[in-house]
């Protein structure tokens, strides 16, 4: 039994539980020897307890453990310990393509496309490696968080076909081929028909074929025609709807043979979705003999540069269909003998068919005089076949000539003339928001050359096309190249943890990383001030570089307000002892006079009394010095009698200039 927080083989704790399935359980766990995530997949203990299952899933287990590819989960570790069977896989963070379904009901074409295109590309992957699937559906299909899409249970899906594990242990019966239902023998393609009713519901948002019981589904599967998706959404394009057709045939043989041809006409969908491009296989008449059109014959003859001597081998058929050859050394019955006859005298042994062939000629009746009547050939004719077969000879070798000297440049400038008249032009498309993947083989399907450049970005996941050097619609060359630029996501440069440093080395420790700082206080009891507080991001979260860390920096204790007190009439050291019982600090102290306050008292303050002010705060304030005393300066003129009798000599003091203020009447 598995408990959240036990140790498996000795490395991998649990965590905690992700998932369920018919068949097991899913377990997110840490690896404690390379330190990472990742999932352990538990089977559940009736599979546990078949010895056989077990063995089987083992060795397939391992067999997939060789398989990486970026469209597969990988499978790390497989084991078994106390009666547990596991499997250790890469933990994939996002959902399974069910759930991302019935999120959206539907999914557009291009998104359907788009992840039809991964999940092949996966899947072709472990058919290379002959490594079938056969239980392709959406609940087997992951989308991480980053938009990759990952096929997962390889190992339990052969595991389980070859131990005939029901239905309904294996899970939906929607998605299976007509060939698994009946019990037969499946291979790559019947993959390809799982993966067609996993697009149909992808496009549509429904499975095609349901029932109540799966018996009758798997009826229908095998007896029932597929739907048409135009049904539930009549703007399919064509082709969409031709290849779920093609995936889907009740016949292997008319169904994709490959995946890679799969994964070309999904690719062609989104380049051209409105293009009736999938040809549907019809095996009655695949083996039947065709004839060759003119259209045909010509581009055949083009490409092998035979156009040169059409006119003489065109004669050469004639003067050899005059010719008759004897009938072949091999005995036939009368059947056969008659429909020989017939053969013979049929009107397509004049043509071009059965005469342009060389090697028929060369190999059946070249230099073998026994295969001929000597009565039937006639010593003009053939003196005339010589003759043209010279000639040929010659013209065949000019040619070549001529092949050799463009190969040389004899012929450079008007050979570079002719390349450039023959230069194609093609249309570039929209590959924006496409995983790079997809983007350059849509590219290299129109013959375009691709470059690709990664940037980092936290908008766009990672191996998503942000943008092209060429845009959309624009006609080029082919071979022109096409830049590509590519979110390599948010990589990694893990933050420092600088909580508790001083404001300055924990700006000095972020921006030698490259990180840019920004900072902002905080009061608080318990770190001293201009140190930091806290940090966003958080430690050891990886962000790009050049990013903002955001500091809080402590601004010491909060401050508090308090009352101002009314320290007028106090004396100086009640007013001082006054502002230290009240949290306030003594500020400047200065001297007054008044004639209204003792001297010695206060006699006014910088704050009001009763006024709010922050704790420790200065308060400044007035003693008074009594009253001032005062000095007056009086300046005055006295007037008083004068005796002339009394002082004779006035004459002589008004000659010094003397006025005495006792003689006022001195001059009457």
């Amino acid at each position: 039994m598995i408990i959240l927080g036990m140790m498996i083989g000795d490395r991998y704790e649990i965590l905690d539980k992700i998932g369920t399935g018919g068949m097991s359980d899913v377990y997110k766990a840490k690896d404690h020897k390379l330190n990472r995530f990742v999932a352990v997949k538990v089977l559940k203990q009736e599979f546990s307890e078949n010895t056989n299952f077990v063995s089987k899933f083992r060795v397939e287990a391992q067999a997939v453990a060789g398989l990486v590819h970026p469209n597969i989960v990988g499978v790390y570790d497989v084991g078994e310990e106390d009666g547990i069977n596991y499997i250790v896989m890469e933990l994939v963070e996002g959902i399974t393509l069910k759930k991302y379904i019935e999120k959206k009901s539907r999914l557009s074409i291009k998104e359907a496309i788009s992840i039809a295109i991964q999940v092949s590309m996966g899947i072709e992957a472990a058919h290379n490696n002959h490594i079938i699937h056969r239980d392709i559906k959406p609940q087997n299909i992951m989308i991480s968080r980053d938009g990759k899409v990952k096929v997962m249970d390889f190992g339990i899906a052969k595991a389980a076909t070859s131990n005939t594990i029901t239905s309904n242990v294996m899970g939906s019966v929607h998605y299976t081929s007509p060939e698994q239902a009946r019990g037969g023998f499946s291979d790559e393609k019947s993959d390809i028909y799982s993966l067609g009713c996993t697009l149909f519901e992808m496009v549509t948002g429904h499975v095609p074929f349901d029932g109540e019981t799966t018996v009758a589904i798997a009826i229908k599967h095998i007896q029932d025609e597929m739907p048409s998706p135009r049904e539930y959404v009549p703007e399919i394009p064509i082709c969409v709807e031709k290849i779920i057709y093609k995936c889907t045939q009740k016949s292997p043989d008319r169904r994709y043979q490959k995946m890679s041809e799969l994964i070309l006409d999904l690719k062609k969908s989104l380049v051209t979705p409105d293009e009736d491009f999938v040809t549907m296989v019809d095996v009655d008449s695949a083996a039947a003999t065709r004839t060759v059109t003119d259209e045909e014959l010509a581009s055949i003859k083009e490409r092998t540069g035979a156009l040169a001597v059409e006119d003489i081998h065109m004669r050469l058929n004639e003067d050899a269909a005059k010719a008759k050859p004897k009938k072949p050394h091999f005995i036939l019955s009368d059947d056969e003998e008659e429909d020989y006859e017939e053969d013979e005298t049929d009107e397509s042994y004049d043509d071009d068919e059965e005469y342009e062939d060389d090697s028929y000629e060369d190999e059946e009746y070249e230099g073998d005089e026994d295969e001929y009547d000597d009565d039937d050939i006639d010593p003009k004719m053939e003196r005339v076949t010589t003759i043209l077969a010279i000639v040929a000879a010659v013209i065949i070798g000019v040619i070549a000539l001529v092949l050799v000297a463009n190969a040389i440049g004899i012929f450079k400038g008007g050979s570079s003339d002719s390349a450039e008249e023959s230069q194609k032009t093609v249309e570039v498309v929209n590959v924006v928001g496409f995983n790079i993947d997809a983007a350059k083989s849509t590219l290299e399907e129109l013959y375009l050359s691709v470059d690709v450049q990664y940037e980092e970005s936290d908008e766009v996941p990672e191996n998503i096309v942000i943008r092209q050097s060429i845009p959309e619609g624009e006609m080029v060359e082919e071979h022109s190249l096409v830049i590509l630029t590519v979110s390599s996501g948010v990589s990694g440069i893990e933050v420092p943890n600088v909580v508790g440093y001083e404001e300055t080395q924990a700006d000095t420790t972020l921006s030698a990383l490259g990180f840019k700082v920004s900072k902002q206080t905080e009061y608080s009891d318990t770190v001293d001030e201009g140190y930091v507080i806290s940090q966003t991001p958080e430690a050891l979260e990886k962000i790009a570089s050049g990013s903002t860390v955001v500091l809080t920096i402590s601004a010491g204790p909060a401050e508090k307000n308090v009352t101002v007190p009314d320290l007028r009439g106090m004396t100086e050291s009640e007013a001082k002892a006054k502002l230290t019982a009240s949290n306030l600090k003594v500020g400047t102290v200065t001297e007054d006079y008044s004639d209204s306050v003792t001297k010695g008292n206060v006699l006014s303050q910088s704050y009001s009394p009763g006024t709010e002010i922050g704790e420790n705060s200065s308060v400044n304030f007035v003693v008074s010095l009594g009253k001032k005393d005062s000095t007056y300066n009086y300046s005055a003129s006295i007037s008083a009698w004068f005796d002339r009798d009394n002082y004779p000599d006035h004459s002589v003091r008004r000659k010094e200039g003397v006025y005495h203020q006792f003689f006022p009447l001195y001059d009457q």
